[in-house]
């Protein structure tokens, strides 16, 4: 696997628990440099004064969804090309459509541990 672990990765969930959960599975990848923001609208804050090389977003949060996020980023010039893969507790066929005409590059349905993170990671990122 040659995955580029040294690129800057932000994670955007409103549940602290499930920032703590990712940071820890990043780490067990490999990656060091995680950042995390509390929803979509913090996240964007971040995206701005940052160049992250991927983006790890829960869809259900408050004020500004993950799929709400996922639009704004695929609007902007600058994001529209940052992977993006979207995390969710729910499986429904709708979300998924949705979340792939918005331009997310992968998805992941909770719960999952690091095996099935770092595959998703590996397929967007392109190092198998």
């Amino acid at each position: 696997m040659n995955l580029d672990l040294s690129i800057p990765v932000l994670v955007v969930d409103d549940y602290q628990t499930m920032i703590r959960i990712l940071r820890n599975l990043l780490k067990q990848i490999g990656f060091k440099d995680v950042d995390d923001a509390s929803d979509g609208t913090a996240a964007l804050a971040k995206l701005k004064e940052k160049k992250y090389g991927l983006v790890i977003s829960d869809w259900n949060m408050e004020p500004m969804t993950g799929y709400e996020l996922l639009q704004h980023v695929r609007a902007d010039e600058a994001l529209s090309s940052l992977p993006f893969i979207m995390v969710t507790a729910e499986a429904k066929t709708e979300n998924v459509i949705a979340a792939k005409k918005a331009g997310v590059n992968n998805y992941i349905v909770k719960p999952f541990n690091a095996q099935t993170l770092q595959a998703k990671i590996a397929a967007v990122l392109g190092g198998e």
